[in-house]
Order: structure tokens, then sequence, then C-alpha cells
């Protein structure tokens, strides 16, 4: 049946270990140099991929500073506008206020100047009536009837204004 042939065996293991001596030689170092080659080739992708990293969370936090650096800016400027604005406002508001009060002033002496003159010509014109009811007075005695006719006369003869 089974039958061990020494010579076999021997020739067998010299050939495997022959075998292995010049696959060692021929295609051991090769592939142990592509292995060590790829190795350090995803090493250094690995390396690269961390420094990408850290640059890119550099560069982000770099972002976020300089996103909440513009956002106080732009919360500072729109703070001085409106703080002008308001100030525009009241110098308006005040220059307004100036304005119209010297209107006021202005149109109160006007009407002053208007009514003194108005009260020299009534008085003027009172005086002027006066002196001619005292003219026909003198000219004539009156009696009642009489007074009251030349009131009546006196008083269609002034002016409508």
């Amino acid at each position: 049946m089974l039958d061990i042939n020494p010579g076999l065996i021997l020739w067998t293991i010299i050939t495997f270990f022959l075998l292995l001596f010049v696959l060692s030689k021929v295609a051991w170092k090769p592939l142990v140099d592509a292995l060590q080659a790829r190795e350090k080739g995803i090493r250094e992708a690995l390396e690269k991929a961390e420094l990408a990293k850290r640059e890119s969370e550099r560069m982000l936090e770099e972002n976020k500073a300089a996103m909440a650096k513009a956002n106080e800016e732009s919360a500072r400027i729109l703070k001085e506008g409106r703080e002008l604005a308001e100030q525009m406002k009241s110098e308006i508001v005040a220059k307004a206020h100036e304005g119209a009060k010297a209107v006021m002033d202005q149109a109160k002496e006007d009407i002053q100047r208007e009514k003194e003159a108005a009260l020299l010509q009534l008085k003027n014109e009172v005086a002027d009536l006066a002196v001619n009811a005292a003219e026909k007075i003198i000219d004539e005695s009156l009696d009642d009837a009489k007074r009251k006719k030349l009131v009546d006369k006196t008083l269609q003869s002034l002016p409508k204004n």
C-alpha cells in the first residue's frame, strides 16, 4: 500500500530548499521591497493626510476668528451708523425748532408793528372824527333828533375797514 521512499523524501527536501533559496534570491527580495515601498507610500500618504487635516483645522479656526471679527466690525459700524443718524436727526430737529421759533418771533414782531400802525391810524381817524364832530356841534346847537342824525351821518361816513 503505502510505501515510504527515503530517496524521494530526500530529493523533495533538497528541491524544496533549493526552490526556497532561488525564490529568496529572485522573488522574495523584490516582493519584500515592493511591500516595504507600498508600506512607506501608505505611511507618507497618512502623514500628508494628517498634516492636511491639521492645516484644514487651523484654517477653519482662522476663518471662524475672521468671521467673528467681521461680525464685530459690522455690529460696530451699524452702531456708529445708528448713533450718527440719531445725532443728525437731533441736529435737524433742533435747527427746525430754531427756524420755527425765528419765524414765530418774526411773525409776532410783524403783528405787533401792524397792530401799532392800525392803532395809530385808528387814533388819527378818531381824532379827526372828534374834531369834525366838535366843529359841527359848535356850528349848531343840537337837540336829540339832530344829535342822533349827526351820529348816524358820522357813522356812515366812516370807512368800512
